[in-house]
């Protein structure tokens, strides 16, 4: 029940006047059931009994008028009901995007991005139905059944009483299926989620997926999750396919009772063809309201499965967020400072009280093997997490005293996992900043050596990258990337392996242009070849998630320790290398 209150919330900004005149016009409709069976008794009585052929020529203009009023009030309910359920789902989508923005990575890592699609997608289908489709039914459907039963109770108390013994009977059979309908349909919204991950994953890593041969793997596990949907649903659709036969079966009781017992007054004179005909009339349209009601439990219970899906996202703050009293920060000019930081993913630790001072306009390098916690390092500047202990200083103030966007305004990234959106070469790089000139563009991608191979593309800086950049080579992709983080013109400069993707020509190009703007920008550089960070200002190396070393290049080798042992394999890896590249 509380999560059907938090949908109504949705509801609310579109209840005048579209769902309010969608509801006069149920009500209007549902109302009209209740005139078919006096036109039935009177049609009877004074028609066909008394032989009055003069108002059998009015029975076919009243029909058609009470059909004609119907269908106009069924449209109009049908139509305004469908603007306002394709409008919560529509605002119920963009709430759950906008959301989703803002949480942090952490978030990320624990839902895989095809389950979060499925919520998305689907389930905000589902939550649709059990918000409008379900009044729609409540309001149409009990009008029309409060009405006829009325009409019933008014025409023969005695036959009514016969009939409805049975109506709250059938009540619990349906509110039991409902329940377990529920369960199946939050299970098989999981199972939905579960094969859109692995549909994403196999289409995105379609190359890996290939060069491995695992086509037939990948085939057989999305085939064994769309099995077991399949049980789900087939199981969901044998419960929801039981409520329509028990219904009618104990409806065969009351019916069966008031034929028997109608019938028999019928014969003895006790009640006229027309009294009678106009009752079971009004039976029969009172099942199909009643049945809808049944429908419609259902389908609210499914529509709540999905809403609970929904408000499990909505109810998660981000990990990562402004305090009440952020202000935005200062310009960067002096220095930022780890203070005895410690970091760690759930139990697993991956910094442990790191002590750190990066100068402006220095540049640092941040060496060590896979795991060593360089990336997490980097990763906590722009507050993509936050420490779990210690702080981080901005010009000797807290970050987690600067509101994020002020703060993530100072930095500019490049990865070792270029991203690039299915766009234009001109709008990624412009990514940030759509309205930038194309000369700035232009600026930023000769600065990071992509003009010759943007102008050589057919529409240039119109051309598009292709979902991910696949249209591009690896060297091209990262380039791109350097240009967009040179574009933003920030103080402070991250890159986390930023040309491992290049050869060997592309990456002297991009180092040149990169020394020319690290003059003026503090950089803190993730390498894994030593080569390019040879001038660096200082050189820190990190194991096992500490400070072990720090200095220059000339410095750190002289001392014989983490630094030189890194120094000295890398050149036996690259004589190895050189060695086969000779045989070859």
């Amino acid at each position: 029940m509380k999560n059907y209150l938090r949908l109504l919330e949705f509801l609310r900004p579109y209840v005048w006047p579209h769902f309010l005149v969608a509801t006069i016009c149920m009500l209007g409709y549902g109302a009209t059931d209740g005139a078919l069976p006096f036109v039935v008794q009177w049609m009877m009585d004074d028609v066909f009994v008394k032989k009055n052929v003069a108002n059998l020529y009015y029975v076919p203009l009243i029909v058609i008028g009470i059909f004609l009023v119907r269908g106009i009030l069924n449209f109009g309910h049908s139509y305004l009901s469908d603007y306002v359920g394709l409008r919560i789902v529509q605002d119920v989508r963009n709430r759950l995007v906008q959301h989703l923005q803002y949480m942090s990575l952490s978030f990320f890592s624990r839902h895989p991005s095809g389950t979060l699609i499925s919520r998305v997608s689907s389930d905000v289908t589902l939550l649709r139905f059990a918000l409008t489709d379900a009044l729609v039914s409540l309001l149409k459907d009990s009008t029309s059944l409060i009405v006829l039963v009325v009409v019933a109770f008014m025409m023969d108390w005695f036959l009514a009483s016969i009939a409805f013994v049975v109506f709250p009977a059938s009540v619990l059979p349906v509110m039991r299926l409902s329940r377990k309908i529920k369960k199946l349909a939050k299970r098989g919204q999981i199972s939905t989620g579960t094969l859109t991950a692995f549909l994403q994953e196999s289409i995105q890593g379609n190359r890996i997926v290939k060069a491995f041969g695992m086509e037939e793997y990948e085939n057989q596990r999305f085939a064994k999750e769309n099995q077991r949907l399949f049980r789900q649903s087939l199981r969901a659709s044998r419960i929801r396919g039981m409520v329509a036969p028990v219904m009618e079966l104990l409806a065969a009781f009351g019916i069966g009772g008031v034929v028997w017992y109608g019938g028999s007054s019928v014969v003895g004179g006790a009640r006229t063809t027309g009294e009678f005909m106009a009752f079971m009339a009004a039976m029969f349209l009172m099942y199909q309201p009643f049945k809808s009601l049944t429908r419609t439990y259902t389908s609210v219970h499914q529509g709540l499965a999905g809403a609970e899906r929904v408000f499990e996202i909505l109810d998660e703050s981000p990990g990562v967020k402004d305090r009440p009293e952020a202000r935005p920060a200062p310009r960067f000019s002096r220095a930022i400072e780890f203070h005895d930081v410690s970091f760690a993913y759930g139990a697993t630790p991956v910094l442990k009280r790191v002590n750190l001072v990066i100068r402006a306009g220095e540049m640092v390098a941040l060496v060590g093997i896979s795991g060593a916690g360089k990336s997490t390092l980097a990763d906590l500047i722009p507050r993509f997490y936050d420490v779990g202990s210690g702080r981080i200083t901005l010009d000797g103030i807290d970050i987690r005293d600067l509101t994020l966007e002020s703060l993530r305004a100072q930095i500019g990234i490049v990865t070792q996992h270029t991203f690039l959106f299915n766009d234009t070469v001109r709008n990624n790089i412009a990514y940030g900043d759509p309205k930038r000139r194309i000369e700035d563009v232009i600026a930023a991608a000769k600065a990071a050596h992509a003009h010759e191979f943007v102008t050589a593309m057919p529409k240039g800086y119109d051309a598009m990258v292709g979902e991910l950049g696949m249209q591009l080579s690896g060297g091209q992709r990262q380039r791109l990337a350097i240009a967009r983080a040179l574009l933003k013109n920030a103080p402070i400069l991250i890159l986390d392996e930023a040309t491992s993707s290049l050869d060997s020509e592309s990456e002297r190009l991009v180092q040149d242009a990169l020394e020319n703007l690290m003059t003026t920008r503090t950089t803190l550089v993730i390498a894994h070849r030593l080569s390019t960070i040879r001038k660096a200002d200082r050189i820190v190396v990190l194991e096992d998630g500490a400070v072990a070393e720090e200095g220059t290049h000339e410095e750190l080798l002289s001392l014989k320790g983490a630094y030189s042992r890194l120094h000295n394999l890398q050149l036996l890896e690259n004589e190895t290398a050189g060695e086969l590249e000779a045989l070859h």
